[in-house]
This record gives structure tokens, C-alpha cells and sequence, in this order.
């Protein structure tokens, strides 16, 4: 694998075995290391990538940093898989990939207070590249990219995508608000209408608020989830 070529402001710090990113970038980012490292370990069969972010808003606010890099994946993949290959984004961060889970993103920042500006925020992805099961299929819920048309995608250049697309997504947030990352996300939604069970709350997703949080209805009531309480512990 070559070296890696990322956007300006970006660097990268590669891992091998089987070293965490999303460990590595949290322990990274409370010693102060510049927002804009990517670290990655692309060794195995699971795609894992972490962005070192710093936050200049609330971490409620903040929090749309889930949804944006979201778009940036499905843009990122949707540049090189075959246009039959459908990407959904789950609120919580699933990826699903014709209609199965391929992988997830997670969000882990310097504060849980949702009105406290984060020091840094660190988004993670680990995204299913293959298999080393002999029946892959036999899981219908779980899926991974070399099983849905995607083998020649590889783990270098999907990553380089993602961080690339994400930029653009990031810019866009920053120069249109939310706007557009509201409009493009809703389309891509997985649940988005349907019945579903969280936090032992049942109800229908109807739903976000200007800040990503869940809408969800259980009878005559509207009961908002907050996108912060995905964070990572």
C-alpha cells in the first residue's frame, strides 16, 4: 500500500496489527494533536479510520458532525461502486449497504455537556471490507463490501474518498448551515418513517431537529432523543 494522499489540512498516522484507531485518535486528541489527523489501520478485513476534529460549537451542534461524515461515506463509495450499490445512514451511525449492515460510525468528545464547546471531538468508522467466513451470506442483517459488488474497491483508496467527501460535506455545513446536509440526509435515512425501539422507548422515527435529534413519536407524544447521547463513553 502506497502513502496515503489526503486534503490539505489533513494528515495521516497509519496503524497496524490489531491497534485501535478510534483508541489511538481519542489518546491523540486529549494530548492536543492537530484536528485534521486521520488515523487508520487498514491491515485487516474491517476498514478502521478515526478524524480528530476541534469543535468551535456546542457539542449539541457539534453533533451534526455524525450526519455530514455519513454523506461524506456514501458520496466517497458512490464514487466507486457500481450505481446499483445503495448506501443508508442510520441515525445512530449504521451504515447499511443494500439494505444490510456493512459497518458504523461512533462520535467520542472531551465533554458531554451539550452546551459546552468540545476541546476535540473524534468520529470513528469501521467499515466490513470482506470476509473470513467460509458462508458469509448466512447473516441476512450483516453484510460486507466484496459481497455486494464492491471487491475491487480497496481500503486505501475508499479511504482517501471518504476523508475527501467529508471535507466537502464539512465545507458546505460551514458555509450553508444545515440546510443541505438536512435535505441530503433525509433522502439516504434508513428507519426514517417506521417503527422502531431506543433506549427502551418504543415509538415511530419521524424525524430530526435542527440538530440531528430524534423525533420520535409514541402515541400523542413527540419525545426528542438527543444526537448526543450516541457519544461514546
Amino acid at each position: 500500500m502506497s502513502d496515503l494522499q489526503f486534503p490539505p489540512l489533513f494528515q495521516g498516522e497509519p496503524l497496524t496489527g490489531n491497534a485501535d484507531p478510534f483508541e489511538r485518535a481519542t489518546a491523540l486528541a486529549i494530548t492536543g494533536t492537530d484536528p485534521g489527523t486521520v488515523v487508520y489501520n487498514l491491515s485487516g478485513d474491517v476498514l478502521c479510520a478515526s478524524l480528530i476534529f476541534a469543535p468551535e460549537v456546542p457539542l449539541e451542534e457539534a453533533m451534526a458532525t455524525l450526519p455530514v461524515c455519513g454523506l461524506g461515506f456514501q458520496a466517497a463509495l458512490g464514487a466507486l461502486a457500481p450505481p446499483e450499490v445503495a448506501v443508508h445512514l442510520g441515525w445512530d451511525g449504521t451504515i447499511r449497504i443494500n439494505g444490510a449492515v456493512c459497518g458504523k460510525m461512533r462520535v467520542k468528545a472531551s465533554t458531554k455537556e451539550p452546551d459546552a464547546v468540545p476541546d476535540w471531538l473524534v468520529l470513528g468508522l469501521d467499515l466490513n471490507m470482506k470476509s473470513s467466513e467460509p458462508d458469509p451470506g448466512v447473516a441476512s442483517d450483516r453484510t460486507f463490501l466484496s459481497e455486494e459488488g464492491c471487491a475491487d474497491i480497496s481500503a486505501d483508496r475508499l479511504l482517501e474518498s471518504w476523508v475527501r467527501h467529508s471535507l466537502y460535506w464539512i465545507n458546505r455545513w460551514l458555509d450553508e448551515g444545515l440546510r443541505p446536509v438536512h435535505a441530503d440526509w433525509r433522502g439516504l435515512a434508513s428507519n426514517l418513517g417506521d417503527p422502531i425501539e431506543i433506549d427502551g422507548q418504543s415509538g415511530t422515527f419521524v424525524g430530526v431537529d435542527e440538530h440531528f435529534g430524534m423525533l420520535l413519536r409514541t402515541g400523542d407524544d413527540t419525545i426528542l432523543i438527543p444526537l448526543s447521547s450516541r457519544l461514546e463513553g
